[in-house]
């Protein structure tokens, strides 16, 4: 009599997860394993649900006789011949180093020593001044960071031992189940609290009392940050590998990010300097000199030429004055000064220096009226005003209006009053 043949389940759910079709021959299934595997390796960030799945399908399909009957008659008959339930018997960290002939990722020692993080940078805001990028600067900065033990080496025991985490099997993270509605599971990632993601346990008593076996601990740090000339805002110094150290991890960098202060008087536009200079009426019809005190402390003198006027508005550049070029100082941008014209507040003229006034002044764009013109006009009365206060003044206005009309009596009551 012969025996029951077993029940047919899914057989192509492991090609699905490698990636790769039925007819997939061995070199492809390693190809596909060894680039899903890195992928989604613990170590690299990847999921580690998703990496022992797919040690697990490549654990089956590279065997000959297990890949027969898996064709055949699926997963279930795989495991009744010894596959291994869920995802097989054997640790997926094994298959990996196996697969890559016990080298890993960095070749020696176990997967998990062997594979190293990029460890995070650390940013920090340096605010500098106009002056500070115009001259030049060095700013020594005091900093904290961590660093591997010294006595256990980053080891974090005395005797340089640690175990596997039981709780997440050495992925640093576990995933939870939960139901949240008829036949709807929602798996969560979280950090395994056991080994607080690092991956392996350190017993009390072998701890090391240096770092009482976090494998790290704190120092101080004097870094001189060096800020050239004609740096701009938002540019960025790095002091490679100086962040914060730990185990496995390749140290990031310490980045500092160039924030410029406003300035008083002057303003910066890539490599140009602009300042605003306010001159009398006076001063801008017959001629001006002053003294301008510029971001290294030079004095320049800025005058105009004899007989020159200068208009409201009006901009002059004086070359050679801006800013340092980057990484080549000697070279520099423009200045550029605008000028502001402030004409008398108070008082009038009186006739006899208004007639003056016309015979030096360029004579009038517009026609005289004559008397009989005049006397068909409307008299009007100029008066002055702020217009700032006069904006505000209506915007109350406005609002007060708006206020009264809340307050009035509902539009029904008007009506019926004035059908009455």
């Amino acid at each position: 009599m012969f025996g029951r043949a077993p029940k047919k389940s899914n057989n192509t759910k492991f090609y699905e997860t490698l990636g790769v079709p039925k007819s997939a021959s061995q070199d492809e299934l390693k190809k596909a394993y060894k680039k899903a595997a890195i992928k989604n390796h613990p170590d690299k960030g990847g999921d580690p649900e998703k990496f022992k799945e797919l040690a697990h399908a490549y654990d089956i399909l590279s065997n000959p006789e297990k890949r027969e009957v898996y064709d055949q008659y699926g997963e279930d008959a795989v495991n009744d011949i010894g596959g291994g339930g869920g995802h097989g018997g054997h640790n997926p960290f094994d298959i990996f180093e196996s697969f890559f002939g016990g080298g890993g990722f960095g070749g020696g020692g176990s997967s998990r020593g062997r594979m190293k993080k990029q460890g995070e940078d650390v940013v920090h805001s340096l605010k500098v001044s106009l002056e500070d990028l115009y001259n030049g600067t060095s700013k020594k900065l005091s900093l904290s960071r961590n660093v591997l033990c010294s006595k256990c080496k980053g080891k974090g025991s005395k005797s340089g031992a640690s175990g596997r985490c039981v709780g997440c099997q050495g992925s640093g993270m576990k995933i939870s189940t939960r139901q949240i509605g008829p036949g709807m599971i929602q798996q969560m990632q979280h950090v395994c609290p056991d080994c607080r993601g690092a991956g392996e346990v350190i017993s009390e008593k072998d701890k090391c009392p240096h770092c009482k076996g976090n494998k790290v601990t704190q120092e101080k740090k004097v870094l001189e940050v060096h800020v050239e000339k004609g740096m701009q805002h938002g540019q960025k110094l790095t002091f490679q590998g100086e962040a914060d150290e730990a185990p496995d991890t390749v140290t990031g960098d310490i980045v500092f990010v160039l924030q410029l202060k406003e300035h008083p008087k002057f303003k910066r536009k890539l490599d140009d300097l602009f300042v605003e200079h306010t001159l009398s009426l006076t001063e801008a019809l017959t001629g001006f000199q002053f003294a301008l005190t510029h971001l290294d402390g030079r004095q320049l003198l800025i005058k105009t030429n004899p007989g020159e006027i200068i208009k409201p508005g009006q901009n002059k550049a004086i070359n050679d004055e801006g800013m340092p070029h980057y990484q080549r100082p000697f070279m520099k941008g423009r200045l550029y000064i605008k000028f502001k014209v402030e004409f008398p507040d108070t008082g009038a003229l009186s006739l006899d220096q208004c007639r003056k006034l016309e015979t030096i002044l360029p004579p009038r764009q517009t026609s005289q009226l004559s008397a009989m013109e005049v006397d068909e006009c409307e008299e009007t009365t100029l008066n002055d005003v702020n217009m700032e206060e006069e904006m505000r003044r209506k915007q109350q206005q406005k609002q007060q209006e708006a206020y009264d009309e809340d307050d009035d009596e509902p539009s029904g009551s008007r009506v019926q009053c004035a059908q009455q």
